[in-house]
Protein backbone atom coordinates (compact mmCIF):
# COMPACT_ATOMS: atom_id res chain seq x y z
CA UNK A 1 0.00 0.00 0.00
CA UNK A 2 0.73 3.10 -0.64
CA UNK A 3 0.55 6.34 1.89
CA UNK A 4 -2.66 7.12 3.10
CA UNK A 5 -4.46 10.41 4.07
CA UNK A 6 -4.73 9.58 8.01
CA UNK A 7 -1.72 7.97 10.08
CA UNK A 8 -0.59 7.09 13.48
CA UNK A 9 3.08 7.39 14.55
CA UNK A 10 4.11 5.30 17.27
CA UNK A 11 5.80 8.37 18.83
CA UNK A 12 2.71 9.24 20.33
CA UNK A 13 1.08 8.34 23.31
CA UNK A 14 3.82 9.71 25.37
CA UNK A 15 5.87 6.37 25.86
CA UNK A 16 8.43 7.03 23.61
CA UNK A 17 8.59 10.56 23.24
CA UNK A 18 8.01 13.14 26.39
CA UNK A 19 4.89 14.49 25.38
CA UNK A 20 1.79 14.59 28.16
CA UNK A 21 1.21 11.52 30.13
CA UNK A 22 2.96 8.31 29.71
CA UNK A 23 0.16 6.26 28.62
CA UNK A 24 -0.11 2.40 30.26
CA UNK A 25 0.92 -0.20 27.74
CA UNK A 26 -2.47 -1.57 27.16
CA UNK A 27 -4.13 1.74 26.66
CA UNK A 28 -1.31 2.72 24.12
CA UNK A 29 -2.04 -0.75 21.99
CA UNK A 30 -5.64 0.27 22.71
CA UNK A 31 -5.37 3.53 21.02
CA UNK A 32 -3.52 2.07 17.97
CA UNK A 33 -6.40 -0.20 17.11
CA UNK A 34 -8.64 2.68 17.72
CA UNK A 35 -6.67 4.17 15.06
CA UNK A 36 -6.88 1.49 12.64
CA UNK A 37 -10.98 0.87 13.69
CA UNK A 38 -11.97 4.21 13.10
CA UNK A 39 -10.00 4.49 9.86
CA UNK A 40 -7.04 5.31 9.91
CA UNK A 41 -4.89 3.13 7.26
CA UNK A 42 -1.08 4.10 7.58
CA UNK A 43 1.00 3.31 10.84
CA UNK A 44 4.12 4.46 11.63
CA UNK A 45 7.39 3.17 14.00
CA UNK A 46 11.02 3.78 13.91
CA UNK A 47 13.55 0.87 15.84
CA UNK A 48 15.59 3.66 18.08
CA UNK A 49 11.74 4.33 19.59
CA UNK A 50 11.76 3.03 22.84
CA UNK A 51 15.01 0.88 21.22
CA UNK A 52 12.53 -1.76 19.84
CA UNK A 53 9.48 -1.41 22.10
CA UNK A 54 7.29 1.09 19.44
CA UNK A 55 7.66 -1.76 16.78
CA UNK A 56 6.64 -4.55 19.33
CA UNK A 57 3.85 -2.53 20.61
CA UNK A 58 2.90 -1.89 17.08
CA UNK A 59 2.54 -5.27 16.09
CA UNK A 60 0.54 -6.30 19.25
CA UNK A 61 -1.59 -3.33 17.80
CA UNK A 62 -1.92 -4.55 14.45
CA UNK A 63 -1.71 -8.61 15.37
CA UNK A 64 -4.67 -10.25 13.41
CA UNK A 65 -5.64 -7.70 11.05
CA UNK A 66 -4.76 -8.20 7.54
CA UNK A 67 -1.19 -6.95 6.28
CA UNK A 68 -2.50 -5.78 3.03
CA UNK A 69 -5.31 -3.50 4.60
CA UNK A 70 -2.81 -0.44 5.85
CA UNK A 71 0.36 0.63 4.57
CA UNK A 72 3.30 0.25 7.34
CA UNK A 73 5.87 2.31 7.59
CA UNK A 74 9.66 1.62 9.07
CA UNK A 75 12.35 4.67 10.07
CA UNK A 76 15.38 3.42 10.21
CA UNK A 77 18.68 4.55 10.41
CA UNK A 78 20.19 5.29 14.31
CA UNK A 79 22.11 2.57 14.97
CA UNK A 80 21.01 0.62 18.18
CA UNK A 81 22.62 -2.13 17.27
CA UNK A 82 26.27 -2.01 16.97
CA UNK A 83 26.25 1.87 18.68
CA UNK A 84 26.52 3.38 21.67
CA UNK A 85 24.45 5.70 23.20
CA UNK A 86 25.82 9.37 24.02
CA UNK A 87 23.47 10.43 26.21
CA UNK A 88 20.99 13.23 25.28
CA UNK A 89 22.70 12.91 22.02
CA UNK A 90 20.91 9.28 21.45
CA UNK A 91 22.56 6.79 19.24
CA UNK A 92 24.93 7.22 16.45
CA UNK A 93 23.86 7.27 12.68
CA UNK A 94 24.86 4.06 11.09
CA UNK A 95 26.92 6.11 8.74
CA UNK A 96 29.59 7.02 11.51
CA UNK A 97 33.03 5.84 10.57
CA UNK A 98 34.05 4.77 13.47
CA UNK A 99 30.95 1.99 13.44
CA UNK A 100 31.60 0.89 9.77
CA UNK A 101 32.64 2.22 6.26
CA UNK A 102 30.45 2.36 3.03
CA UNK A 103 30.87 -1.60 2.59
CA UNK A 104 28.97 -2.33 5.66
CA UNK A 105 26.07 0.16 5.02
CA UNK A 106 23.83 -2.89 2.89
CA UNK A 107 24.46 -5.15 5.52
CA UNK A 108 23.33 -3.18 8.20
CA UNK A 109 20.13 -1.50 6.43
CA UNK A 110 19.31 -5.13 5.91
CA UNK A 111 19.78 -6.48 9.20
CA UNK A 112 17.89 -3.30 10.99
CA UNK A 113 14.94 -3.30 8.65
CA UNK A 114 14.69 -7.43 9.10
CA UNK A 115 14.84 -7.12 12.86
CA UNK A 116 12.59 -4.36 12.86
CA UNK A 117 9.97 -5.89 11.09
CA UNK A 118 10.05 -8.95 13.03
CA UNK A 119 9.12 -6.54 16.07
CA UNK A 120 6.46 -5.97 13.87
CA UNK A 121 5.25 -9.13 13.24
CA UNK A 122 6.14 -8.90 9.71
CA UNK A 123 7.71 -9.88 7.01
CA UNK A 124 8.31 -6.48 4.75
CA UNK A 125 7.30 -2.99 5.09
CA UNK A 126 5.48 -1.05 2.42
CA UNK A 127 8.20 2.05 3.17
CA UNK A 128 10.78 2.20 4.68
CA UNK A 129 12.50 5.36 5.20
CA UNK A 130 15.93 6.59 5.84
CA UNK A 131 15.33 7.88 10.02
CA UNK A 132 17.60 11.81 10.67
CA UNK A 133 20.17 11.29 8.58
CA UNK A 134 23.45 12.81 9.17
CA UNK A 135 25.30 14.88 5.79
CA UNK A 136 26.29 11.16 4.38
CA UNK A 137 22.69 9.91 4.23
CA UNK A 138 22.37 13.33 2.08
CA UNK A 139 24.74 12.91 -0.13
CA UNK A 140 25.74 9.27 -0.46
CA UNK A 141 25.67 7.04 -3.33
CA UNK A 142 26.56 3.85 -1.24
CA UNK A 143 23.86 5.02 0.79
CA UNK A 144 21.01 5.02 -1.71
CA UNK A 145 22.20 2.23 -3.55
CA UNK A 146 21.86 0.48 -0.35
CA UNK A 147 18.87 1.24 0.35
CA UNK A 148 17.27 0.47 -3.15
CA UNK A 149 18.66 -3.30 -2.00
CA UNK A 150 15.87 -3.36 0.55
CA UNK A 151 12.85 -3.43 -2.42
CA UNK A 152 14.65 -5.68 -4.69
CA UNK A 153 15.01 -7.95 -1.32
CA UNK A 154 11.32 -7.71 -0.98
CA UNK A 155 11.77 -6.01 2.34
CA UNK A 156 10.38 -2.68 1.64
CA UNK A 157 8.00 -1.97 -1.45
CA UNK A 158 9.16 1.72 -1.24
CA UNK A 159 12.20 3.73 -0.18
CA UNK A 160 11.88 7.16 1.15
CA UNK A 161 13.43 9.76 3.92
CA UNK A 162 12.99 11.29 6.80
CA UNK A 163 14.61 14.35 8.02
CA UNK A 164 14.83 15.23 11.82
CA UNK A 165 14.70 15.03 14.54
CA UNK A 166 14.97 19.15 14.15
CA UNK A 167 13.82 21.86 11.83
CA UNK A 168 15.70 22.53 8.89
CA UNK A 169 17.56 20.37 6.23
CA UNK A 170 15.70 22.07 3.00
CA UNK A 171 19.22 22.51 1.53
CA UNK A 172 19.82 18.70 2.00
CA UNK A 173 17.13 17.83 0.89
CA UNK A 174 17.02 19.28 -2.43
CA UNK A 175 20.12 17.53 -3.32
CA UNK A 176 19.28 14.26 -1.83
CA UNK A 177 15.83 13.98 -4.25
CA UNK A 178 17.52 15.73 -7.00
CA UNK A 179 20.32 13.23 -6.64
CA UNK A 180 18.55 10.21 -5.81
CA UNK A 181 15.26 10.50 -6.39
CA UNK A 182 15.19 7.20 -8.46
CA UNK A 183 15.20 5.94 -4.75
CA UNK A 184 13.15 8.24 -3.20
CA UNK A 185 9.31 7.95 -3.27
CA UNK A 186 8.52 9.72 0.01
CA UNK A 187 9.31 11.93 2.43
CA UNK A 188 8.22 13.38 6.02
CA UNK A 189 9.15 16.31 7.26
CA UNK A 190 7.59 19.11 9.76
CA UNK A 191 4.97 21.34 8.20
CA UNK A 192 1.93 22.70 9.30
CA UNK A 193 -0.15 25.68 9.77
CA UNK A 194 2.16 27.76 12.01
CA UNK A 195 5.37 26.11 11.11
CA UNK A 196 5.15 26.29 7.06
CA UNK A 197 9.29 27.46 6.95
CA UNK A 198 11.11 25.81 5.91
CA UNK A 199 9.11 22.89 4.74
CA UNK A 200 6.84 24.32 2.42
CA UNK A 201 10.47 25.14 0.58
CA UNK A 202 10.65 20.98 0.26
CA UNK A 203 7.16 20.88 -1.08
CA UNK A 204 7.71 22.31 -4.87
CA UNK A 205 11.34 20.07 -4.82
CA UNK A 206 9.21 16.88 -4.00
CA UNK A 207 6.31 17.54 -6.46
CA UNK A 208 8.85 18.07 -9.69
CA UNK A 209 10.26 14.69 -8.65
CA UNK A 210 7.24 12.70 -7.84
CA UNK A 211 7.66 12.16 -3.98
CA UNK A 212 4.96 11.71 -2.03
CA UNK A 213 4.84 14.24 1.55
CA UNK A 214 3.97 12.64 5.00
CA UNK A 215 3.57 15.83 6.84
CA UNK A 216 4.35 15.52 10.88
CA UNK A 217 3.92 17.70 14.09
CA UNK A 218 1.02 18.43 12.24
CA UNK A 219 -0.58 19.11 15.68
CA UNK A 220 2.30 21.81 16.97
CA UNK A 221 3.27 20.75 19.88
CA UNK A 222 -0.87 20.42 20.92
CA UNK A 223 -2.14 23.78 19.94
CA UNK A 224 -3.98 22.41 17.32
CA UNK A 225 -5.80 19.70 19.78
CA UNK A 226 -7.10 22.95 20.71
CA UNK A 227 -6.35 22.04 24.75
CA UNK A 228 -2.90 24.05 25.16
CA UNK A 229 -4.10 26.83 26.50
CA UNK A 230 -2.05 29.76 28.35
CA UNK A 231 -1.01 28.82 31.99
CA UNK A 232 -1.11 25.41 30.63
CA UNK A 233 0.93 22.47 32.90
CA UNK A 234 3.19 20.47 31.98
CA UNK A 235 3.99 17.55 34.08
CA UNK A 236 7.99 17.27 34.51
CA UNK A 237 10.36 16.42 31.28
CA UNK A 238 7.92 17.19 29.07
CA UNK A 239 9.86 18.26 25.75
CA UNK A 240 7.72 21.46 25.42
CA UNK A 241 9.04 23.14 28.17
CA UNK A 242 12.16 23.62 26.15
CA UNK A 243 10.30 25.77 24.22
CA UNK A 244 10.96 29.09 23.34
CA UNK A 245 8.50 31.38 26.19
CA UNK A 246 5.17 32.56 24.91
CA UNK A 247 5.15 30.27 22.27
CA UNK A 248 1.41 29.40 23.92
CA UNK A 249 -0.01 32.60 24.06
CA UNK A 250 1.26 33.31 20.01
CA UNK A 251 0.10 30.15 19.21
CA UNK A 252 -3.32 30.03 20.93
CA UNK A 253 -3.60 33.61 19.21
CA UNK A 254 -2.46 32.82 15.39
CA UNK A 255 -5.19 29.80 16.02
CA UNK A 256 -8.32 32.30 16.96
CA UNK A 257 -7.49 34.07 13.60
CA UNK A 258 -7.40 31.00 12.20
CA UNK A 259 -10.45 29.72 13.81
CA UNK A 260 -13.53 31.19 10.96
CA UNK A 261 -12.16 29.37 8.28
CA UNK A 262 -12.12 26.07 10.23
CA UNK A 263 -15.91 27.12 10.81
CA UNK A 264 -16.65 27.94 7.66
CA UNK A 265 -15.50 24.69 6.46
CA UNK A 266 -17.33 22.86 9.71
CA UNK A 267 -13.64 21.77 11.13
CA UNK A 268 -12.17 21.23 14.00
CA UNK A 269 -8.74 23.16 14.78
CA UNK A 270 -7.00 20.11 14.64
CA UNK A 271 -8.89 19.34 11.18
CA UNK A 272 -8.03 22.03 9.82
CA UNK A 273 -4.06 21.99 10.08
CA UNK A 274 -4.74 18.24 8.95
CA UNK A 275 -6.82 19.56 5.58
CA UNK A 276 -4.49 22.91 5.19
CA UNK A 277 -1.47 20.32 4.58
CA UNK A 278 -3.23 18.14 2.35
CA UNK A 279 -4.60 21.10 0.22
CA UNK A 280 -1.06 21.52 -0.59
CA UNK A 281 0.34 18.96 -3.64
CA UNK A 282 2.27 16.82 -2.89
CA UNK A 283 1.19 16.27 0.48
CA UNK A 284 -0.27 12.59 0.64
CA UNK A 285 -0.81 11.99 4.31
CA UNK A 286 -0.74 13.68 7.74
CA UNK A 287 0.37 12.26 11.27
CA UNK A 288 0.06 14.34 14.30
CA UNK A 289 1.39 13.55 17.55
CA UNK A 290 -1.54 12.23 20.11
CA UNK A 291 -1.09 13.67 23.41
CA UNK A 292 -3.03 12.91 26.42
CA UNK A 293 -2.13 16.16 28.60
CA UNK A 294 -1.54 15.87 32.76
CA UNK A 295 -4.34 16.68 34.58
CA UNK A 296 -7.76 14.78 35.73
CA UNK A 297 -10.19 17.06 33.57
CA UNK A 298 -7.59 16.88 30.74
CA UNK A 299 -9.57 15.75 27.20
CA UNK A 300 -8.72 11.97 26.64
CA UNK A 301 -6.82 11.59 23.98
CA UNK A 302 -8.82 8.80 22.39
CA UNK A 303 -11.12 11.58 21.91
CA UNK A 304 -8.23 13.07 19.57
CA UNK A 305 -7.92 10.09 17.51
CA UNK A 306 -11.54 9.94 16.97
CA UNK A 307 -11.33 13.69 15.53
CA UNK A 308 -8.80 12.83 13.48
CA UNK A 309 -9.99 9.24 11.84
CA UNK A 310 -13.28 11.55 11.25
CA UNK A 311 -11.11 13.93 8.77
CA UNK A 312 -13.18 15.32 5.92
CA UNK A 313 -12.61 15.32 2.21
CA UNK A 314 -12.56 19.03 1.84
CA UNK A 315 -10.07 21.06 0.16
CA UNK A 316 -9.14 24.64 1.01
CA UNK A 317 -8.66 27.06 -1.62
CA UNK A 318 -4.95 28.18 -2.82
CA UNK A 319 -6.10 31.54 -1.17
CA UNK A 320 -7.44 30.02 1.85
CA UNK A 321 -3.82 28.07 2.25
CA UNK A 322 -2.07 31.19 1.80
CA UNK A 323 -3.87 33.18 4.29
CA UNK A 324 -3.34 30.72 6.71
CA UNK A 325 0.22 30.58 5.99
CA UNK A 326 0.32 34.39 6.45
CA UNK A 327 -0.75 33.95 9.64
CA UNK A 328 1.35 30.98 10.88
CA UNK A 329 4.60 32.61 9.00
CA UNK A 330 7.81 31.42 11.43
CA UNK A 331 10.79 32.54 8.49
CA UNK A 332 13.38 32.90 10.44
CA UNK A 333 12.28 32.32 14.08
CA UNK A 334 15.37 29.74 14.59
CA UNK A 335 18.85 28.32 13.13
CA UNK A 336 18.13 25.34 11.44
CA UNK A 337 19.66 22.05 10.92
CA UNK A 338 21.91 20.92 7.89
CA UNK A 339 23.68 22.36 5.69
CA UNK A 340 24.45 26.30 6.32
CA UNK A 341 26.66 28.69 5.51
CA UNK A 342 26.34 29.36 9.45
CA UNK A 343 28.97 26.71 10.84
CA UNK A 344 32.06 25.76 10.61
CA UNK A 345 34.36 23.03 11.32
CA UNK A 346 33.89 19.38 10.99
CA UNK A 347 30.35 17.82 10.16
CA UNK A 348 28.05 16.90 13.30
CA UNK A 349 25.32 14.33 13.25
CA UNK A 350 22.30 17.11 12.83
CA UNK A 351 24.35 20.52 11.45
CA UNK A 352 27.49 20.52 8.88
CA UNK A 353 28.85 23.53 6.79
CA UNK A 354 27.56 24.18 3.64
CA UNK A 355 29.69 22.25 0.32
CA UNK A 356 30.30 23.79 -2.94
CA UNK A 357 27.95 20.89 -4.47
CA UNK A 358 25.15 22.54 -2.63
CA UNK A 359 24.96 26.11 -3.72
CA UNK A 360 23.91 25.05 -7.45
CA UNK A 361 20.58 23.49 -5.30
CA UNK A 362 19.97 26.50 -3.06
CA UNK A 363 20.39 28.77 -5.60
CA UNK A 364 17.84 26.79 -8.08
CA UNK A 365 15.14 26.89 -5.21
CA UNK A 366 15.25 29.77 -3.18
CA UNK A 367 16.87 28.39 -0.17
CA UNK A 368 18.91 30.13 1.52
CA UNK A 369 22.32 29.25 3.16
CA UNK A 370 22.59 31.61 6.34
CA UNK A 371 19.04 30.16 7.55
Amino acid sequence: MKLTKTAFGSWSGGRFMHFGQRLEEDRWIALARQAYDEGVRTFLTSDVYGIGQGDELLGKALEGIDRDSYCLVAMIGHDIYDGQRQGAKGYARFTNSELRGPDGYEEYLERSTKRCAERCGTDHFDIVMLHNPDSIGYSSPDVWSAMAKLREKGLAGDTGIAPGPANGFAIDMAYCIENFHGEIDSAMIIINPMEPWPGRYVLPIASEFEVDILARVVDFGGIFHDDVKPGHFFKDGDHRTYRPEGWIEHGCEKLEKMRPIAEKHGLTMLQLACIWDLSQDPVKSVGPTFIQEAGDDARPVEEKISEFAALPDVKLSPEEVETIREIGNNEGCMPLKGASTRYEGEPQPDHWPMRTELQPLADKWGLNPAW
